[in-house]
């Protein structure tokens, strides 16, 4: 396969995103990969979904995230009896003007956390759909545009966890990528224990970035050239996922998109000016994680097993 020149704004691209992968691991200790595909999520315009344990350090993140790259943020806390309106807004009747005004809800900036989204009912799950899809609102028949841009990072529970409500396929898919942090290792785990409050780190973040400079950075990964044969590889891997009888239901044209976007914006965080073979192996896991069941899977298997099983079995052209 050749190999594309080197850019140089691609090389000043990555060096950028070097040092916010470096700062933000700072605070996320030992966990440079989950950073790295959090960032892949992002340039590639999509939403992230981060499913753990309760205090691995799924919220830090992203108000890391926020700060880093110096996006508008709002934190939602869904429960039980959270409501659409909590998160869209509502109008409210003014006296004095005799007339109704809107007052946004939370969902209008640049970074929105659906804290322990699975603790909400599916009615406020939904509440994000369009949001997510559209990067708009409907509300009381009027649509209102998003931030740009719009993000999503949505902190999940294992459902196995008392009063946790499981998320619908169609909201699931709507998630580019799930990804988990995971327990530290060793040496990150004395660090953390030896260290500073994370919260207290948390303060002294300044945006290395602006967020028009990473919407800039957004059509950079767009650009991100992708060869015919790649393009082969990637409808040889979606084909084998719907023919295969290893998976109840294969990959739709939607994740098939989410693999070449992230693929490319992997491409850009390492510096490569084309997408390679490996750029999609190493994003696929994340991305196919909530989206392929295998046949007879006993629980045991990893989202790394269920991508490794379909990168075995589709050889590379």
């Amino acid at each position: 396969m050749n190999t594309a020149p080197i850019d140089i704004h691609i090389t000043q691209i990555k060096d950028t995103l070097d040092k916010i992968v470096e700062e933000i691991s700072h605070v996320i200790l030992g966990k440079e990969k989950a950073i790295r595909l959090s960032l892949t999520c992002l340039l590639a315009r999509g939403h992230l979904l981060i499913e753990d344990l309760p205090g691995m350090g799924k919220t830090t993140l992203s108000h890391v995230l926020a700060s880093t790259l110096g996006l508008d943020y709002q934190r939602i806390q869904f429960t039980s009896d959270l409501l659409p309106a909590d998160i869209l807004g509502v109008s409210i009747f003014n006296r004095e003007s005799s007339s109704f005004s809107f007052h946004p809800g939370p969902i209008f900036s640049q970074l929105i956390l659906a804290d322990e989204i699975n603790r909400a009912t599916p009615r406020a799950q939904s509440a994000l759909l369009e949001a997510m899809e559209e990067s708009q609102v409907t509300v009381e028949g009027n649509t209102r545009a998003l931030p740009k841009p719009f993000f999503v990072i949505a902190t999940q529970n294992p459902s196995n966890q008392v009063g946790t409500f499981p998320l619908p396929e169609s909201q699931l898919d709507r998630f580019t990528m799930r990804i988990k942090l995971g327990y530290p290792n060793n040496e990150a785990e004395r660090e953390l224990l030896k260290g500073s409050d994370r919260r207290q780190l948390l303060k002294n973040i300044s945006p290395t970035i602006d967020p028009e400079q990473l919407i800039a950075m957004q059509v950079q990964a767009e650009s991100i050239h992708v060869a015919e044969a790649l393009l082969d590889y990637l409808q040889d891997l979606l084909d084998y996922s719907r023919c295969s009888a290893d998976y109840t239901n294969g990959l739709s044209p939607r994740a098939g998109l989410a693999v070449l976007r992230c693929a490319r914006a992997w491409a850009l965080v390492h510096g490569h000016p084309q997408v390679l073979p490996e750029d999609i192996q190493q994003v696929l896991p994340s991305i196919i994680s909530h989206r392929l069941n295998r046949v007879q899977n006993n629980g045991q298997t990893t989202q790394e097993d269920d991508a490794a099983h379909l990168i075995k079995q589709v050889p590379i052209p």
